[in-house]
């Protein structure tokens, strides 16, 4: 545990760091690499669905499906990623400390599992989800603070790391879900200590697009 614990902690900090320096560098490249796993995500995806025993008419479904998703949650991405991309990279790190949050106590606490859907997952680590959110969301805040374009109220910032995390952990058991149904543990082995691609950004790819969408309407 302690080692994959080290490989997953590696590779969250070395995705942190590739996504910050791509967007302040330049948001072309940053937008760019966000369309690039906008395919990989789809061509895992496809993998999965093939692995399921569904009729061919549902696997087509499936894979249209998502495909359309995928291109509309980048383009509502997009939008936000030009309009300020600072507020796009807050949110974003509340979706990585989400994930890390989950893991970390999951893996430290243990305890009652949440779901039949993924048995891995624990009530722990549900609620480490949320605090680490909480943690994440306020130091990025803070640091992007004079840099924001976007101006939200203290009720609806104290908020949006709760609705965030909860998105990234639904997203995260509908993927288990269908991962469950192919049979298999991970999307890909594309990422080191995380598995696919897909099962990094499993949570982000629903909490993004949405959470914009709601916060949009606050």
């Amino acid at each position: 545990m302690k080692s994959e614990l080290i490989k997953r902690s590696i590779s969250s900090l070395f995705l942190m760091g590739l996504i910050f320096m791509s967007a302040l560098i330049n948001d072309y490249i940053f937008l760019s690499i966000l369309f690039i796993v906008v395919i990989f995500s789809w061509i895992e995806w496809i993998k999965v669905i093939e692995k399921i025993n569904f009729k061919k008419v549902y696997r087509i479904i499936h894979i249209i499906l998502f495909l359309i998703y995928l291109l509309m949650a980048f383009i509502v991405c997009f939008n936000v990623f030009i309009i300020d991309k600072y507020f796009f990279l807050t949110i974003l790190m509340i979706c990585i400390f989400s994930d890390v949050g989950g893991y970390v106590f999951g893996k430290t606490f243990g305890g009652k599992k949440l779901t039949k859907i993924s048995p891995k997952k624990t009530i722990s680590g549900s609620i480490g989800s949320f605090v680490l959110s909480y943690v994440g969301f306020f130091v990025i805040y803070m640091y992007f603070s004079d840099l924001l374009f976007v101006r939200l109220q203290i009720e609806v910032l104290v908020f949006i790391p709760f609705f965030i995390s909860l998105i990234c952990q639904l997203g995260d058991l509908l993927i288990s879900y269908y991962k469950r149904k192919a049979k298999i543990k991970n999307t890909g082995n594309l990422i080191p200590g995380h598995g696919g691609l897909l099962d990094r950004i499993d949570g982000s790819i629903f909490a993004l697009p949405i959470g914009f969408i709601i916060i949009s309407l606050l």
